[in-house]
């Protein structure tokens, strides 16, 4: 049975800490308050608020950029200890058996947090490192050589240490306190060893919540907005639609309808269908591109590629905008990891849900290492083929890449793959789940957040869904630039969340150990050491 448990559950209700139907009013007010004052000053006095929020998001990358990458490079470590280590036995949950099979589990993890920013950025950021060489390595731009640099600084931005701040020891912090002691599945558990329960459950817990969704907001909107502009673009230039914010919107109508209705049917339905869909046409379509295209050149470059992501995996993990240039750190490394930062309690959360019944050690293992490992084949498979075809003079990316438009780029290494507007197509329908998998993951994880408990009312979910197709909806009315000053403020709140998970570098093993010893997978040396 799913729900078998390997120890004593918790007497604690969770739901009974809850703030009422809707969740914790404080955690609403904020929120909402956040959402509803962005839109109007952008709205109001959009180059004000746009001069203000690149200063802060300046300031903020040179003052904490060399912050984030440590925080994400000890919790890679850390939680790879933890794997090996004797507490990796222990279960999320204390079930004996998985709430779900590895494929459905796996699909879930994959197309939740690769999601729409590494499909979005899957064929252009290898392009773009291509012909503008990447600090870490001294390789002529655009000759072969340069190929392995520019697959290996990819692989650095979304590879081992990008999955393991979403879903390893923050998760483990969660699902110890959570499953075992009873507390909410919120944020503001991550701070309960540090704070103590009682505060956790106070206004301050509150202001950690609101905190920890206001950085996942622009995360999210972020990519729903982008979505719109690349299908418009796509639409228009493969069958000449017109590319006006009618179109757009009705990108946006539908895709959030999509993932809305995801949302509410909730894990065991919406969610896995689509994600286990989404899987199968991600292996279509790179079946395709491997046997149809530059097969081995493909290969080559992602076993070069790969290699060089390993030699040079502390040089570029550690470079700061001392040994780099301070725009490129800024654009480049530093902001990517602060939009994982930002995505990492929230998405530790659904990762802790969807992982009831696996070990610490398979949970670890299948975020940490094996979807990393798939997003270096993804990257490889699109962003490679860009680049053969760079080399090859069929396409040219140069300067759209160099003015970051990341949009032109998919369609234009799309239309270069087997099957031309075909494989284009069905890139752009990818990239359109994709980003709906993020918007009915985050809404529930989101709703989680705000209710307490892992089962929030459906009316909640949607409420969340469809404020994320809103705002995404109103700032493009604005022009598409809001929506990149959006993604330019998540690195500040990125900043107290970056604080608020540096304690589960240590709570997270203590809590794996924890939780291994409650389940008698460890003996309690306290317990040994007592006179019988």
């Amino acid at each position: 049975m799913p729900n078998e448990t390997i120890s004593m559950p918790s007497d604690n209700n969770p739901r009974s800490m809850a703030g009422g139907r809707f969740g914790d009013p404080i955690v609403l007010v904020l929120t909402i308050g956040f959402i509803v004052a962005f839109v109007l000053s952008s709205a109001l006095a959009p180059d004000a608020v746009t001069d203000v929020i690149g200063a802060g998001f300046t300031w903020s990358a040179q003052t904490f950029g060399s912050f984030f990458q440590l925080l994400l490079l000890l919790t890679f470590v850390i939680a790879i200890g933890v794997a090996v280590s004797p507490a990796g036995r222990a279960r999320i949950g204390a079930q004996a058996t998985p709430d779900m099979s590895t494929f459905k589990w796996v699909s879930i993890i994959l197309c939740t947090l690769l999601a729409g920013g590494g499909v979005f950025f899957a064929a252009g950021e290898p392009v773009y490192h291509f012909v503008v060489s990447p600090p870490a390595f001294d390789a002529e731009a655009g000759t072969a050589a340069a190929v392995p640099g520019a697959l290996a600084q990819s692989f650095m931005h979304w590879g081992f240490l990008a999955w393991a701040v979403l879903g390893t020891l923050p998760a483990i912090v969660l699902a110890h306190h959570h499953y075992q002691r009873g507390l909410p599945l919120q944020p503001r558990t991550l701070l309960a060893p540090v704070i103590g329960e009682r505060r956790v459950r106070g206004a301050l817990g509150s202001v950690v919540d609101a905190v920890c969704v206001i950085a996942l907001v622009g995360g999210t909107v972020g990519p729903i907005g982008f979505l719109a502009t690349q299908m418009s673009f796509g639409l228009h230039e493969l069958f000449g639609l017109p590319q006006g914010y009618g179109v757009q919107l009705a990108i946006m109508v539908l895709l959030g309808a999509i993932y809305v209705t995801s949302a509410v049917t909730g894990i065991d339905r919406g969610i896995q269908i689509l994600s286990r869909f989404n899987v199968g046409l991600a292996l279509a379509i790179a079946a395709v591109i491997l046997l149809l295209g530059p097969t081995q050149f493909l290969v080559d470059a992602w076993f070069q590629g790969f290699g060089s992501y390993l030699s040079s995996f502390f040089d570029m993990a550690t470079m700061t905008a001392q040994t780099a240039p301070g725009w490129w750190m800024k654009w480049w490394t530093v902001f990517f990891f602060a939009w994982f930062i930002g995505y990492a309690p929230v998405m530790a959360i659904f990762v802790a849900r969807i992982s009831r019944g696996r070990s610490v050690r398979e949970m670890i293992v299948a975020v940490a290492i094996l979807a990393p490992l798939a997003t270096t084949v993804w990257f490889t498979l699109l962003g490679g083929s860009g680049i053969y075809h760079q080399l090859q003079g069929t396409i040219d990316l140069a300067e759209p890449l160099q003015n970051f438009q990341f949009d032109v780029a998919t369609l234009t290494v799309a239309q270069a793959l087997p099957g031309g507007t075909v494989m284009a197509l069905a890139v752009l329908v990818l990239t359109t789940i994709f980003v709906a998998t993020t918007g009915d993951s985050m809404s529930y994880a989101v709703s989680v957040v705000c209710a307490g408990h892992d089962e929030p009312n459906p009316a909640l979910r949607a409420f969340w869904g469809i404020s994320f197709a809103l705002m995404a909806a109103i700032l493009l009315y604005m022009g598409a630039g809001q929506v990149s000053v959006l993604q330019q403020f998540l690195v500040m709140p990125a900043i107290p969340v970056a604080l608020i998970l540096v304690p589960t570098l240590w709570h997270g093993p203590k809590s794996a150990y924890a939780m291994a010893r409650e389940q008698g997978l460890l003996i309690d040396p306290k317990a040994a050491a007592s006179p019988k």
